[in-house]
Protein backbone atom coordinates (compact mmCIF):
# COMPACT_ATOMS: atom_id res chain seq x y z
CA UNK A 1 0.00 0.00 0.00
CA UNK A 2 1.30 3.31 -0.78
CA UNK A 3 1.38 5.29 2.31
CA UNK A 4 0.41 8.80 2.73
CA UNK A 5 2.76 11.71 3.64
CA UNK A 6 1.63 13.26 6.84
CA UNK A 7 0.36 16.87 6.55
CA UNK A 8 -1.10 19.14 8.94
CA UNK A 9 -4.79 18.84 7.35
CA UNK A 10 -4.34 15.38 6.37
CA UNK A 11 -5.40 11.58 7.86
CA UNK A 12 -3.04 8.89 7.15
CA UNK A 13 -3.87 5.84 5.23
CA UNK A 14 -3.94 3.33 8.00
CA UNK A 15 -5.70 0.29 6.87
CA UNK A 16 -3.99 -2.47 4.05
CA UNK A 17 -6.34 -3.95 1.10
CA UNK A 18 -7.46 -6.51 3.67
CA UNK A 19 -9.26 -3.93 5.84
CA UNK A 20 -6.83 -4.62 8.32
CA UNK A 21 -4.28 -1.63 10.33
CA UNK A 22 -0.81 -1.29 8.48
CA UNK A 23 1.47 -2.38 11.21
CA UNK A 24 4.66 -1.61 8.95
CA UNK A 25 3.85 2.21 9.00
CA UNK A 26 7.72 4.13 8.27
CA UNK A 27 9.83 6.43 10.56
CA UNK A 28 8.48 9.59 8.88
CA UNK A 29 4.70 8.36 9.65
CA UNK A 30 5.00 7.00 12.78
CA UNK A 31 4.52 9.92 15.21
CA UNK A 32 2.02 11.28 12.59
CA UNK A 33 -0.27 7.68 13.17
CA UNK A 34 0.40 8.08 16.91
CA UNK A 35 -0.75 11.55 16.76
CA UNK A 36 -3.88 10.37 14.77
CA UNK A 37 -4.42 7.14 17.74
CA UNK A 38 -4.54 9.91 20.65
CA UNK A 39 -6.90 12.24 18.40
CA UNK A 40 -9.33 9.53 17.65
CA UNK A 41 -9.19 8.39 21.57
CA UNK A 42 -9.93 11.95 22.28
CA UNK A 43 -12.78 11.47 20.26
CA UNK A 44 -14.27 8.54 21.75
CA UNK A 45 -13.87 10.11 25.26
CA UNK A 46 -15.97 13.48 24.05
CA UNK A 47 -18.25 11.50 22.89
CA UNK A 48 -18.89 9.61 26.00
CA UNK A 49 -19.50 12.84 27.81
CA UNK A 50 -16.09 12.90 28.95
CA UNK A 51 -16.63 10.11 31.43
CA UNK A 52 -14.02 9.84 34.21
CA UNK A 53 -11.53 6.89 32.92
CA UNK A 54 -8.94 7.38 30.87
CA UNK A 55 -7.70 5.64 27.46
CA UNK A 56 -4.55 4.28 27.82
CA UNK A 57 -2.84 3.12 24.35
CA UNK A 58 -0.58 0.19 23.72
CA UNK A 59 2.44 2.28 23.14
CA UNK A 60 1.68 3.57 27.21
CA UNK A 61 -0.20 7.09 25.71
CA UNK A 62 -3.01 7.83 28.70
CA UNK A 63 -5.74 9.89 27.22
CA UNK A 64 -8.34 11.62 29.56
CA UNK A 65 -10.25 14.73 29.00
CA UNK A 66 -12.41 14.81 32.56
CA UNK A 67 -11.61 17.14 35.20
CA UNK A 68 -12.65 14.65 37.43
CA UNK A 69 -9.78 11.96 39.16
CA UNK A 70 -9.90 9.01 37.00
CA UNK A 71 -12.15 5.98 38.53
CA UNK A 72 -10.26 3.47 36.24
CA UNK A 73 -8.07 3.17 32.71
CA UNK A 74 -9.39 1.29 29.89
CA UNK A 75 -6.57 -0.30 28.19
CA UNK A 76 -5.85 -0.85 24.36
CA UNK A 77 -3.50 -3.78 23.47
CA UNK A 78 -2.81 -2.86 19.89
CA UNK A 79 -3.81 -0.12 17.46
CA UNK A 80 -6.86 -2.45 15.60
CA UNK A 81 -8.80 -2.66 18.92
CA UNK A 82 -9.25 0.75 18.59
CA UNK A 83 -10.82 1.10 14.99
CA UNK A 84 -12.32 -1.85 15.58
CA UNK A 85 -14.29 0.36 18.79
CA UNK A 86 -14.93 3.04 16.48
CA UNK A 87 -16.30 1.27 13.93
CA UNK A 88 -18.53 -0.76 15.51
CA UNK A 89 -18.50 -0.02 19.52
CA UNK A 90 -21.83 -0.98 20.73
CA UNK A 91 -20.64 -4.79 18.95
CA UNK A 92 -17.38 -4.74 19.41
CA UNK A 93 -16.28 -3.31 22.81
CA UNK A 94 -17.67 -6.72 23.99
CA UNK A 95 -15.64 -9.08 21.61
CA UNK A 96 -12.60 -7.47 22.21
CA UNK A 97 -12.89 -7.30 26.34
CA UNK A 98 -13.87 -10.79 25.73
CA UNK A 99 -10.65 -11.47 23.96
CA UNK A 100 -8.21 -9.85 26.22
CA UNK A 101 -7.33 -6.67 23.57
CA UNK A 102 -9.22 -4.09 25.64
CA UNK A 103 -9.36 -4.25 29.76
CA UNK A 104 -10.22 -2.15 32.02
CA UNK A 105 -8.22 -1.71 35.12
CA UNK A 106 -10.74 -0.13 37.95
CA UNK A 107 -14.21 -1.16 38.59
CA UNK A 108 -15.69 -2.44 35.16
CA UNK A 109 -19.06 -1.91 36.56
CA UNK A 110 -18.35 1.80 37.84
CA UNK A 111 -17.09 2.12 34.28
CA UNK A 112 -19.70 0.88 32.39
CA UNK A 113 -22.04 3.13 34.54
CA UNK A 114 -20.10 6.36 33.57
CA UNK A 115 -20.29 5.33 29.68
CA UNK A 116 -23.95 4.78 30.14
CA UNK A 117 -24.27 8.23 31.52
CA UNK A 118 -22.25 9.65 28.97
CA UNK A 119 -24.33 8.65 26.38
CA UNK A 120 -27.86 9.09 27.79
CA UNK A 121 -28.86 11.55 25.17
CA UNK A 122 -27.07 10.25 22.23
CA UNK A 123 -28.50 12.93 19.86
CA UNK A 124 -24.73 13.12 17.68
CA UNK A 125 -24.63 9.49 17.52
CA UNK A 126 -28.23 8.52 16.26
CA UNK A 127 -27.68 8.50 12.44
CA UNK A 128 -24.71 6.28 13.32
CA UNK A 129 -26.44 3.97 15.34
CA UNK A 130 -29.52 3.56 13.02
CA UNK A 131 -26.93 2.58 10.19
CA UNK A 132 -24.89 0.28 12.30
CA UNK A 133 -28.95 -1.18 13.46
CA UNK A 134 -29.76 -1.72 9.96
CA UNK A 135 -26.69 -2.82 8.24
CA UNK A 136 -24.26 -4.41 11.01
CA UNK A 137 -26.06 -5.03 14.19
CA UNK A 138 -29.55 -7.08 12.79
CA UNK A 139 -30.89 -8.68 15.75
CA UNK A 140 -31.90 -12.62 14.84
CA UNK A 141 -36.10 -13.17 14.50
CA UNK A 142 -38.24 -15.27 16.78
CA UNK A 143 -40.25 -17.21 14.41
CA UNK A 144 -41.22 -20.48 15.78
CA UNK A 145 -37.32 -22.23 14.33
CA UNK A 146 -35.59 -18.92 15.37
CA UNK A 147 -37.18 -19.01 18.88
CA UNK A 148 -35.89 -22.50 19.77
CA UNK A 149 -32.58 -21.18 18.10
CA UNK A 150 -31.98 -18.77 20.63
CA UNK A 151 -33.14 -20.27 23.17
CA UNK A 152 -30.71 -23.47 22.80
CA UNK A 153 -28.07 -20.90 22.25
CA UNK A 154 -28.44 -19.22 26.38
CA UNK A 155 -30.08 -21.62 28.03
CA UNK A 156 -29.05 -25.15 26.96
CA UNK A 157 -25.34 -24.19 27.83
CA UNK A 158 -25.50 -26.73 30.81
CA UNK A 159 -27.22 -26.75 33.56
CA UNK A 160 -24.04 -27.27 35.59
CA UNK A 161 -22.89 -24.11 34.42
CA UNK A 162 -26.32 -21.88 36.20
CA UNK A 163 -26.30 -23.91 38.60
CA UNK A 164 -22.82 -22.95 39.99
CA UNK A 165 -23.90 -19.15 40.41
CA UNK A 166 -27.98 -18.92 40.70
CA UNK A 167 -29.87 -19.54 43.87
CA UNK A 168 -31.31 -23.42 44.82
CA UNK A 169 -34.67 -22.94 42.82
CA UNK A 170 -32.25 -21.91 39.42
CA UNK A 171 -34.82 -18.76 39.15
CA UNK A 172 -33.18 -16.76 36.47
CA UNK A 173 -34.97 -13.54 36.87
CA UNK A 174 -35.46 -10.78 39.07
CA UNK A 175 -35.63 -11.53 42.82
CA UNK A 176 -37.85 -9.52 44.93
CA UNK A 177 -36.59 -7.54 47.62
CA UNK A 178 -38.79 -6.62 50.61
CA UNK A 179 -35.65 -6.37 52.64
CA UNK A 180 -32.26 -5.72 51.01
CA UNK A 181 -30.40 -7.43 53.39
CA UNK A 182 -32.62 -10.84 52.27
CA UNK A 183 -30.34 -13.65 51.11
CA UNK A 184 -30.63 -14.04 47.24
CA UNK A 185 -33.05 -17.65 48.13
CA UNK A 186 -35.27 -15.76 50.31
CA UNK A 187 -35.45 -12.63 47.82
CA UNK A 188 -36.13 -15.43 45.40
CA UNK A 189 -39.12 -17.29 47.38
CA UNK A 190 -40.39 -13.79 48.23
CA UNK A 191 -40.90 -13.12 44.10
CA UNK A 192 -42.59 -16.06 44.22
CA UNK A 193 -45.08 -15.58 46.43
CA UNK A 194 -45.20 -11.88 45.27
CA UNK A 195 -46.19 -12.96 42.04
CA UNK A 196 -49.03 -15.63 43.19
CA UNK A 197 -50.51 -12.73 45.56
CA UNK A 198 -50.80 -10.25 42.22
CA UNK A 199 -52.42 -13.44 40.67
CA UNK A 200 -54.68 -13.92 43.65
CA UNK A 201 -53.74 -17.36 43.78
CA UNK A 202 -55.69 -20.22 45.10
CA UNK A 203 -55.95 -23.52 45.89
CA UNK A 204 -57.30 -25.66 42.06
CA UNK A 205 -56.74 -22.68 39.84
CA UNK A 206 -55.65 -23.92 36.63
CA UNK A 207 -52.34 -22.03 35.76
CA UNK A 208 -50.62 -21.96 32.54
CA UNK A 209 -46.95 -20.88 32.45
CA UNK A 210 -45.61 -19.71 29.13
CA UNK A 211 -41.26 -19.89 29.72
CA UNK A 212 -40.86 -22.00 32.70
CA UNK A 213 -36.90 -21.54 33.03
CA UNK A 214 -36.44 -24.17 35.40
CA UNK A 215 -39.56 -24.95 36.43
CA UNK A 216 -39.28 -23.25 40.10
CA UNK A 217 -42.49 -20.80 39.58
CA UNK A 218 -44.70 -23.61 38.52
CA UNK A 219 -43.76 -26.05 41.58
CA UNK A 220 -43.93 -23.34 44.36
CA UNK A 221 -47.30 -22.36 43.01
CA UNK A 222 -48.32 -26.22 43.43
CA UNK A 223 -46.74 -26.94 46.52
CA UNK A 224 -48.02 -23.59 48.72
CA UNK A 225 -50.67 -22.68 46.58
CA UNK A 226 -52.52 -25.87 45.56
CA UNK A 227 -52.42 -25.10 41.93
CA UNK A 228 -52.69 -27.27 38.70
CA UNK A 229 -49.77 -25.66 36.67
CA UNK A 230 -49.51 -26.63 32.96
CA UNK A 231 -45.81 -24.94 31.93
CA UNK A 232 -44.79 -24.48 28.20
CA UNK A 233 -40.62 -24.37 27.71
CA UNK A 234 -38.78 -24.99 24.13
CA UNK A 235 -35.28 -25.72 26.34
CA UNK A 236 -34.73 -29.28 26.46
CA UNK A 237 -32.47 -29.27 29.32
CA UNK A 238 -34.43 -26.82 31.82
CA UNK A 239 -37.44 -29.40 30.99
CA UNK A 240 -35.56 -32.04 31.65
CA UNK A 241 -34.16 -30.45 35.06
CA UNK A 242 -37.80 -29.20 35.52
CA UNK A 243 -39.92 -32.62 35.75
CA UNK A 244 -36.79 -34.14 37.39
CA UNK A 245 -37.48 -31.85 40.60
CA UNK A 246 -41.14 -32.23 40.11
CA UNK A 247 -40.70 -35.92 40.09
CA UNK A 248 -38.23 -35.87 43.19
CA UNK A 249 -41.02 -33.78 45.04
CA UNK A 250 -43.91 -35.60 44.62
CA UNK A 251 -45.83 -32.86 42.17
CA UNK A 252 -46.09 -34.97 38.88
CA UNK A 253 -49.82 -35.31 39.23
CA UNK A 254 -49.97 -31.48 39.93
CA UNK A 255 -47.46 -29.59 37.49
CA UNK A 256 -46.83 -30.96 34.12
CA UNK A 257 -43.69 -29.43 31.95
CA UNK A 258 -44.28 -29.17 28.00
CA UNK A 259 -41.24 -28.82 25.61
CA UNK A 260 -43.22 -26.53 23.27
CA UNK A 261 -43.66 -23.22 22.06
CA UNK A 262 -45.98 -20.10 24.10
CA UNK A 263 -47.51 -20.54 20.33
CA UNK A 264 -48.92 -23.74 21.14
CA UNK A 265 -50.65 -23.23 24.30
CA UNK A 266 -54.12 -24.89 24.33
CA UNK A 267 -56.58 -25.47 27.20
CA UNK A 268 -58.86 -22.98 29.40
CA UNK A 269 -57.13 -21.68 32.56
CA UNK A 270 -57.75 -19.66 35.62
CA UNK A 271 -54.79 -17.89 35.40
CA UNK A 272 -51.87 -17.11 32.53
CA UNK A 273 -48.43 -16.02 34.17
CA UNK A 274 -45.12 -15.50 32.17
CA UNK A 275 -41.82 -14.73 34.21
CA UNK A 276 -39.01 -14.13 32.09
CA UNK A 277 -40.06 -15.37 28.64
CA UNK A 278 -41.39 -11.63 26.92
CA UNK A 279 -37.98 -10.94 25.98
CA UNK A 280 -37.61 -13.35 23.80
CA UNK A 281 -40.56 -12.65 21.80
CA UNK A 282 -40.16 -9.57 19.72
CA UNK A 283 -42.71 -6.84 19.25
CA UNK A 284 -44.03 -8.71 16.17
CA UNK A 285 -45.28 -11.00 17.44
CA UNK A 286 -47.01 -9.44 20.95
CA UNK A 287 -50.73 -9.32 19.30
CA UNK A 288 -50.45 -12.74 18.34
CA UNK A 289 -48.96 -13.92 22.08
CA UNK A 290 -52.60 -11.56 22.97
CA UNK A 291 -54.42 -14.28 21.17
CA UNK A 292 -53.17 -16.96 23.19
CA UNK A 293 -53.71 -15.44 26.22
CA UNK A 294 -57.10 -14.38 24.51
CA UNK A 295 -58.08 -18.09 23.59
CA UNK A 296 -56.96 -19.63 26.86
CA UNK A 297 -58.14 -17.78 30.09
CA UNK A 298 -61.69 -17.86 31.18
CA UNK A 299 -63.99 -15.27 31.40
CA UNK A 300 -62.56 -13.96 34.80
CA UNK A 301 -59.04 -15.14 34.41
CA UNK A 302 -56.22 -13.14 35.23
CA UNK A 303 -52.74 -13.13 33.99
CA UNK A 304 -49.06 -11.03 34.89
CA UNK A 305 -46.43 -10.93 32.51
CA UNK A 306 -42.84 -10.26 34.26
CA UNK A 307 -40.41 -8.52 31.41
CA UNK A 308 -37.21 -6.64 31.16
CA UNK A 309 -37.94 -3.59 29.88
CA UNK A 310 -37.58 0.04 28.54
CA UNK A 311 -38.77 3.77 28.64
CA UNK A 312 -37.91 4.24 25.36
CA UNK A 313 -38.11 1.84 22.57
CA UNK A 314 -34.35 1.20 21.35
CA UNK A 315 -33.32 -3.02 20.65
CA UNK A 316 -30.99 -4.76 23.09
CA UNK A 317 -27.06 -4.27 23.10
CA UNK A 318 -25.84 -5.47 19.67
CA UNK A 319 -23.22 -7.88 21.62
CA UNK A 320 -25.32 -9.13 24.51
CA UNK A 321 -28.17 -9.95 21.38
CA UNK A 322 -25.42 -11.81 19.18
CA UNK A 323 -23.10 -13.14 21.60
CA UNK A 324 -25.13 -13.89 24.67
CA UNK A 325 -29.17 -13.28 24.43
CA UNK A 326 -30.27 -13.70 21.06
CA UNK A 327 -33.42 -12.42 20.01
CA UNK A 328 -33.65 -10.81 23.47
CA UNK A 329 -35.99 -7.22 23.10
CA UNK A 330 -36.96 -5.58 26.07
CA UNK A 331 -40.30 -3.70 25.37
CA UNK A 332 -41.57 -0.65 26.47
CA UNK A 333 -44.95 -0.26 28.56
CA UNK A 334 -46.26 1.20 25.19
CA UNK A 335 -45.26 -1.45 23.05
CA UNK A 336 -46.71 -4.11 25.56
CA UNK A 337 -49.87 -2.59 25.19
CA UNK A 338 -49.96 -4.09 21.88
CA UNK A 339 -50.65 -7.94 24.07
CA UNK A 340 -53.75 -6.55 26.06
CA UNK A 341 -55.18 -3.68 23.66
CA UNK A 342 -56.75 -6.00 20.40
CA UNK A 343 -58.47 -8.36 23.23
CA UNK A 344 -59.60 -5.32 26.04
CA UNK A 345 -57.48 -6.90 28.29
CA UNK A 346 -57.70 -4.24 31.24
CA UNK A 347 -54.29 -3.43 33.09
CA UNK A 348 -54.82 -3.54 36.75
CA UNK A 349 -50.99 -3.35 38.35
CA UNK A 350 -48.06 -2.36 36.88
CA UNK A 351 -44.68 -2.31 38.89
CA UNK A 352 -41.11 -1.20 38.30
CA UNK A 353 -38.35 -3.53 40.14
CA UNK A 354 -35.60 -1.98 38.17
CA UNK A 355 -33.36 -1.76 41.43
CA UNK A 356 -34.16 -5.18 42.90
CA UNK A 357 -32.90 -6.54 39.44
CA UNK A 358 -29.82 -4.89 40.05
CA UNK A 359 -29.13 -6.16 43.33
CA UNK A 360 -30.32 -9.81 41.85
CA UNK A 361 -27.30 -9.31 39.11
CA UNK A 362 -24.96 -8.38 42.23
CA UNK A 363 -25.67 -11.53 44.08
CA UNK A 364 -25.41 -13.65 40.79
CA UNK A 365 -21.82 -11.44 39.78
CA UNK A 366 -20.56 -12.23 42.91
CA UNK A 367 -21.63 -16.01 43.03
CA UNK A 368 -20.38 -16.06 39.50
CA UNK A 369 -16.69 -14.28 40.08
CA UNK A 370 -16.32 -16.85 43.46
CA UNK A 371 -16.60 -19.86 40.85
CA UNK A 372 -14.82 -18.37 37.84
CA UNK A 373 -12.00 -20.83 37.31
CA UNK A 374 -14.60 -23.90 37.42
CA UNK A 375 -16.77 -21.62 34.78
CA UNK A 376 -13.24 -21.58 32.85
CA UNK A 377 -12.62 -25.27 32.84
CA UNK A 378 -16.11 -25.86 31.36
CA UNK A 379 -15.63 -23.37 28.77
CA UNK A 380 -12.54 -20.92 28.72
CA UNK A 381 -11.30 -17.53 29.71
CA UNK A 382 -12.70 -15.84 26.88
CA UNK A 383 -16.09 -16.90 28.18
CA UNK A 384 -15.23 -15.96 31.62
CA UNK A 385 -14.54 -12.52 30.63
CA UNK A 386 -17.76 -12.37 28.50
CA UNK A 387 -20.48 -13.09 31.51
CA UNK A 388 -18.52 -10.91 33.46
CA UNK A 389 -19.08 -8.11 31.11
CA UNK A 390 -22.99 -9.76 30.51
CA UNK A 391 -23.71 -9.54 34.44
CA UNK A 392 -21.79 -6.13 35.62
CA UNK A 393 -22.99 -4.84 32.01
CA UNK A 394 -26.39 -5.77 33.19
CA UNK A 395 -25.98 -4.45 36.69
CA UNK A 396 -25.33 -0.77 34.96
CA UNK A 397 -28.08 -0.82 32.64
CA UNK A 398 -30.22 -1.19 35.81
CA UNK A 399 -28.80 1.29 38.16
CA UNK A 400 -28.58 3.81 35.37
CA UNK A 401 -32.29 3.30 34.22
CA UNK A 402 -31.12 1.70 30.51
CA UNK A 403 -33.39 -1.17 31.61
CA UNK A 404 -36.84 -1.57 33.89
CA UNK A 405 -38.13 -4.58 35.21
CA UNK A 406 -42.09 -4.85 34.71
CA UNK A 407 -44.92 -6.36 36.12
CA UNK A 408 -48.11 -6.16 34.77
CA UNK A 409 -51.57 -7.49 35.95
CA UNK A 410 -54.37 -7.72 33.95
CA UNK A 411 -57.52 -9.39 33.26
CA UNK A 412 -60.54 -9.46 30.70
CA UNK A 413 -62.13 -5.93 30.75
CA UNK A 414 -65.69 -7.28 31.99
CA UNK A 415 -64.14 -8.90 34.72
CA UNK A 416 -65.40 -7.25 37.96
CA UNK A 417 -64.24 -10.15 40.35
CA UNK A 418 -61.45 -7.40 41.49
CA UNK A 419 -59.86 -6.11 44.53
CA UNK A 420 -60.46 -3.09 46.43
CA UNK A 421 -57.31 -1.99 47.18
CA UNK A 422 -53.68 -4.22 47.26
CA UNK A 423 -53.72 -5.06 50.95
CA UNK A 424 -53.51 -8.48 49.40
CA UNK A 425 -50.03 -8.10 48.23
CA UNK A 426 -48.65 -7.42 51.45
CA UNK A 427 -50.42 -9.70 53.70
Amino acid sequence: MKKNTIGSSRIPAIANGHGEIDTHLSTSTESGVYALDRWLARKILETLGNPPFSLKLWNGDEINTSSSTPISRIQFRDRSSLFKLLWNPNLHFGDLYSAGRVDVDGDLIQSLEAAYRGTSTPSKLKFLNKIQTKLLNRPRTNTLSGSRDNIHHHYDIGNAFYRLWLDKEMQYTCAYFPSPSMTLEEAQIAKMDHVCRKLRLRPGDRVVEAGCGWGGLARHMAKHYGAKVRSYNISREQISYARECAKAEGLTKQVEYIEDDYRNISGKYDVFVSVGMLEHVGPDNYQELGEVIHRSLTETGRGLIHSIGRNKPARMNAWIEKRIFPGGYPPTLRQMMAIFEPREFSVLDVENLRLHYAKTLEHWLARFNQHADEVEEMFDKNFVRAWRLYLSGSIAAFTMSALQLFQVVFTRGSNNDLPWSRTHLYE
